[in-house]
């Protein structure tokens, strides 16, 4: 094994989490994807699945869910979460960017990771992976420019500047 291969094993715990979410750890799982379908997710309070849009959810709520949804790569399932909450956030619309990239619209990505950015500068997940989506365009130069952003922001070996670079080394981004 190379010292390149052997250094990005080692660093895939700290990039395998959730776009958008400043906690570096994957989302535990919960009843929302191990008992709950066709992206129902669970009601803590009455102990049951409920439908996104179900008013007794909050934003928090959905949000954790779209979180445990995307991360076990039930994309349509976390965007029907994101999409029922009310307000939207610098987070939400990272994540609006990361299922549409990950689908294949990268254009729509961009679209969602430049709306988080004019809401907060400072969304260094929205900077990377909107820079793994330039990457997999073939735009390595724009790429890089979002690195440099990251690295000015102070999130040099933060897990955006890692995964970015990583990205650039390799010519394609991270499952998530």
């Amino acid at each position: 094994m190379t010292l390149r291969a052997a250094l990005a094993l080692s660093l895939l715990p700290v990039v395998a989490f959730a776009a958008g979410s400043s906690d570096n750890t994957p989302p535990t799982k919960t009843e929302t994807t191990e008992v709950c379908t066709d992206g129902m997710v669970w009601d803590e309070v009455k102990e049951e699945c409920a439908a996104p849009s179900d008013a007794r959810l909050d934003d928090k709520t959905l949000y954790d869910a779209a979180r445990e949804f995307a991360y076990a790569g039930q994309l349509d399932d976390s965007r029907g979460a994101l999409e029922a909450m009310q307000v939207k956030s610098d987070g939400y619309l990272t994540y609006m960017g990361f299922i549409s990239r990950k689908s294949g619209d990268l254009d729509g990505a961009e679209a969602f990771y430049q709306a988080a950015l004019a809401l907060n500068p400072n969304n260094l997940g929205a900077r990377s992976y909107m820079g793994q989506g330039y990457v997999a365009a073939g735009k390595s130069y724009k790429a890089r420019a979002e690195l440099t952003e990251i690295r000015t922001r102070g999130g040099r070996g933060s897990w955006a500047e890692i995964s970015l670079r990583m990205a650039i080394e390799n010519g394609s981004g991270f499952s998530y």
